[in-house]
C-alpha cells in the first residue's frame, strides 16, 4: 500500500507562475489516498482560483486565519497534518518560513507543526542563487526540512536555468519517501541511515571525441545519477558525485566532472577505494575513435572511415578490486530481454546489485523525469519498481544497498560466533 494511503496533507500554494503545478500534486495525492487539505496564500490566488483546489482536494481551500469558525485554525492544521508540503515556495515563503515570520495561514501553520515539512523552492535563477535564499534554505535544511530541489529549464519571461518547480511526479514521489522513512534527517543535522557512510555515484553519458567539435555519445541525461547522488546525501552519506553534466549540485556533495569513458575511469578509479556503496549509474561508451582529427572534419573531404575501439569496462574494473564489505551498484539500459541481460550483466561484472531498464519504453530511463527499473540482487532476489519519479527510484536503490550491506553485516557477524 502506498505510504500515502489515509494521510492528512496540508498542500500549501504560494504566489509564484510555478502554482498551476500544484493543481496536479493535489490531484496524484488524492488519487494516491491522501486526504489533501488545500492553503493558499494571497499571492496564490493571483495565479490559480480557489475553485480549482476546492474540487480537487478533499477539503474546501482555507485562505485566511480570519474567515473560518476555527478561531485558531493553524494550530489545528499544523497539529493534525501528517505532512506539509508547499509547492510552489517562493523566496518569500522561504524568508518568512526561516525567520520565524508568521504573516498569514501558511506561515502560521508551517510554525505551528511538528509533522514532516517538504519545501519545494521556484523561482528566477538569479533569485535561487541570491545569498539570502541560499542561506535561508540552508537553515532549513538544518532543521530538518526536506527540500525538493528545483530544476532546470524554460522559467517564466522566456529564460532558462535552475529554479523551475521539480515536476509534480517527483514531488509526490518526495512525500512518500518521507512519509515511509526513507529519506532518513537531512545530512547537515548529521542524522539519516547513511550517516557516517560514503557513497561514490556517477552519471550522464559519456563523450568520445572524433574531432575537434564532434563526438560520439548516448542519450543519457544524468538525471537518474543526479537523484541518487541528492538522496544519498539527504539521507546522511558523504557524497562524492562524477558526472558528465552541467547540471548543478547543491551543497554538500562533492562534485567531478569528466567526459570520456577514460576520464571517467580514472575519476572512479580513484575515489572508488574510499566508498562503502559505489553506484555506476553513467552511461559509458563501449567504444572510442582510434584517433581523434586534429581539425574539423569536412564534408567536401568525403565519408571518413573512424576506426574504433573498445573503451575500459569501469564497472568491470571495480568489481575486480572490490573491497570487503564495499556494496557495488551496476546499471544496464535495455531495450530487449531486459531481466536475462542484466542478470548476465550481474554475474560477469562481481556486482552486487543490478538496475535494469528497458529505455525503449514510454516514459523510461533517458532523458526523462521517471523511470521504472528491475533491481537485481547477486543472491536471485529482485525488486520491481514500476513507473515513477527518478528520485522515488533513487530511495529504492539505495534502500537496496543497505539491505546488502545489513546481509553482510550479518553473515560476518555469523563467522564469528
Amino acid at each position: 500500500m502506498s505510504a500515502l494511503a489515509g494521510r492528512r496533507i496540508v498542500l500549501g500554494v504560494s504566489g509564484g507562475i510555478a502554482a498551476y503545478k500544484a493543481i496536479d500534486v493535489c490531484r496524484r495525492l488524492v488519487d494516491a489516498g491522501a486526504h489533501v487539505v488545500p492553503v493558499m496564500t494571497a499571492g496564490a490566488k493571483n495565479f490559480v482560483g480557489e475553485t480549482t483546489f476546492s474540487a480537487l482536494a478533499s477539503e474546501p481551500v482555507k485562505t485566511s486565519m480570519w474567515n473560518a469558525a476555527d478561531p485558531i485554525p493553524h494550530t489545528k492544521l499544523g497539529q493534525t497534518a501528517d505532512l506539509i508540503v508547499v509547492a510552489p515556495a517562493t523566496a518569500r515563503l522561504i524568508s518568512a518560513y526561516a525567520n520565524g515570520y508568521s504573516h498569514d495561514l501558511l506561515t502560521n501553520t508551517l510554525i505551528a507543526t511538528r509533522a514532516p515539512v517538504v519545501v519545494c523552492p521556484a523561482m528566477h535563477t538569479e533569485m535561487w542563487e541570491h545569498p539570502a535564499v541560499v542561506d535561508n534554505v540552508a537553515t532549513l535544511r538544518s532543521r530538518g526540512v526536506h527540500i525538493v530541489e528545483p530544476g532546470e529549464g524554460r522559467l517564466a519571461g522566456g529564460d532558462v536555468g535552475k529554479g523551475r518547480l521539480a515536476e509534480p511526479v517527483d514531488i509526490v514521489a518526495a512525500i512518500e519517501a518521507v512519509l515511509a522513512g526513507a529519506t532518513g534527517a537531512v545530512a547537515s543535522s548529521g542524522g539519516g541511515d547513511l550517516s557516517g557512510l560514503s557513497v561514490l555515484v556517477s552519471a550522464g553519458g559519456t563523450r568520445e571525441p572524433l574531432d575537434p567539435v564532434r563526438f560520439l555519445g548516448n542519450r543519457s541525461s544524468g538525471k537518474q545519477g543526479h537523484a541518487l547522488a541528492e538522496a544519498a546525501r539527504d539521507r546522511g552519506a558523504r557524497v562524492t558525485l562524477v558526472t558528465t553534466t552541467q547540471i548543478a549540485v547543491p551543497d554538500g556533495i562533492q562534485r567531478t566532472p569528466v567526459e570520456t569513458a577514460a576520464e571517467l575511469h580514472d575519476a572512479v578509479m580513484a575515489a572508488a577505494d574510499r566508498a562503502d556503496i559505489v553506484i555506476m549509474a553513467a552511461a559509458v561508451a563501449d567504444f572510442t575513435p582510434v584517433t581523434v582529427a586534429a581539425d574539423k572534419l569536412k564534408k567536401r573531404d568525403g565519408i571518413p572511415v573512424v576506426e574504433l575501439r573498445p573503451t575500459i569496462d569501469v564497472l568491470s574494473a571495480l568489481g575486480k578490486c572490490k573491497r570487503s564489505g564495499q556494496v557495488l551498484v551496476g546499471f544496464a539500459a535495455e531495450t530487449a530481454d531486459v531481466a536475462e541481460n542484466a542478470s548476465e550483466k550481474l554475474r560477469s561484472k562481481n556486482a552486487d546489485l543490478l538496475v535494469a531498464n528497458d529505455v525503449g519504453a514510454e516514459g523510461v530511463g533517458f532523458e526523462h523525469d521517471t523511470n521504472e527499473v528491475l533491481i537485481l540482487f547477486a543472491d536471485g532476489d529482485a525488486r520491481h519498481i514500476p513507473l515513477t519519479g527518478k528520485r522515488a527510484v533513487a530511495e529504492a536503490v539505495l534502500d537496496a544497498a543497505l539491505d546488502v550491506r545489513s546481509a553482510t553485516d550479518a553473515n560476518h557477524h555469523g563467522d564469528h560466533t
